[in-house]
């Protein structure tokens, strides 16, 4: 598949050496698990603010494992970056650095946000069919991607998808991930199917359908004692968002790449109806429902309801996608007609994100914006104490 040029272009290269003192920051774009993230252009080679870029910093006071997941990500995006048989669907690093204070990776900004912004903005809070098609196949094309190099994702949801300037996705966030061999089985192996081209067409738009869905809670990795089974290698991490773990990995019994197609399952199946269909009370509930609710798919049977369906089955070993991985699903019926050889083609996506070019240029200079250090730094600096007075007699209740 030819790669499509980034939501953002940039002056860096994969080999750059991030110089945290040359980077002045337009905006906070977000903190997560692993870094707090910026929006940033290089006051030297940038000054007119014409390729700003993501930058991702963690601050070494940060707890070892957020510091090890750091390194691990950076790791995990050089390998994607000198695969010379790049995705389109997957980020680059455009550049990294490691200080006594920092560590610092860029990547290309994304402008038009995270799908489950987008779909909170729809109407009833849902996409419509035609609209889940068009971003699973870019998915499923990363997650393919991804497993070729023996690359588990483990960390799919709507919050890790990421609309480039052109309105195609992008992965984020690959602290979670792990790299397994892949399985022995040789049906694994098997190409795809020829595209059929009488079903030539592109993906049609329709009106789409604003449900509030609170942040899912992280699970960070903890290491279950089981044997792995044969077949393939299996991780044996609790990883993932608690929503969106697969029942393999909540039972221990070791995961491989089927935990993505469970995801795939759980993340259709919210931009259909609006909601994860496991989620409980509390996160014990939450598990329980995933290892022995079955989803709830309302309205009438169609292919994607059965797509779900198999998506979400218990069992990995019966679960669609675990024998011969995206072939399999590419397959499905939900998909018939897609040209999986053309889909950077496709010029008009669902939703365009708007330019913020008037944001970022016309009042900037090389000065705008600030420094990502001193953003740490004043975190550091505690505030300072109130004025106090001392009791006295006359007013016992002074500092009451």
């Amino acid at each position: 598949m030819e790669t499509r040029p980034s939501s953002s272009s940039s002056s860096l290269s994969p080999a750059t050496n991030l110089d945290l003192d040359r980077l002045k920051a337009l905006k906070l774009l977000g903190k997560g698990a692993t870094g707090t993230v910026f929006l940033v252009h290089d006051s030297v080679s940038d000054s007119s603010v014409s390729s700003p870029f993501a930058l991702k910093l963690v601050d070494k006071s940060s707890s070892s494992s957020s510091l090890r997941r750091a390194r691990w990500e950076i790791q995990i995006l050089r390998r994607l970056s000198d695969d010379t048989n790049t995705n389109p669907f997957l980020p680059k690093l455009l550049g990294s650095s490691e200080s006594p204070d920092f560590i610092a990776w860029a990547l290309p900004y994304c402008s038009g946000g995270d799908l489950n912004v987008l779909r909170q903005r729809q109407n009833d809070g849902v996409f419509s069919s035609s609209v889940i098609k068009f971003y699973l196949t870019e998915i499923v094309c990363a997650l393919d991607h991804l497993h070729t190099m023996g690359i588990a994702y483990r960390d799919l949801k709507p919050e890790n998808i990421l609309l480039q300037e052109s309105g195609h996705v992008t992965l984020t966030d690959f602290d979670l991930s792990c790299s397994l061999a892949k399985p022995t089985r040789p049906e694994f192996y098997l190409s795809d199917p020829e595209p059929d081209p009488i079903h030539k067409r592109s993906l049609s738009l329709f009106r789409q359908k604003k449900k509030k869905k609170t942040k899912s809670a992280r699970v960070n990795p903890i290491t279950r004692r089981r044997l792995s089974f044969s077949g393939g290698e299996r991780s044996n991490s609790f990883v993932g968002t608690d929503e969106y773990i697969s029942p393999e990995v909540i039972r221990g019994d070791g995961h491989d790449f089927a935990v993505d197609w469970w995801a795939l399952g759980v993340l259709t199946y919210e931009m259909m109806y609006g909601e994860t269909p496991f989620k409980g009370r509390c996160k014990k509930e939450t598990f329980r429902n995933v290892l022995m609710k079955e989803p709830e798919l309302a309205g009438k049977p169609s292919d994607l309801t059965d797509l779900i369906r198999r998506l979400l089955v218990k069992d990995p070993v019966k679960r669609l996608g675990f024998r011969r991985g995206a072939a399999e699903i590419k397959e499905h019926a939900f998909f018939k007609g897609v040209r999986w050889d053309l889909l950077t083609e496709v010029l008009r996506p669902p939703f365009i994100p708007l330019r913020d070019d008037g944001e970022l240029t016309g009042k900037v200079t090389a000065e705008s914006g600030f420094g990502v250090k001193e953003y740490f730094e004043k975190l550091r600096t505690p505030p300072p104490l109130p004025l106090t007075h001392e009791c006295s007699e006359n007013n016992p209740f002074v500092d009451f």
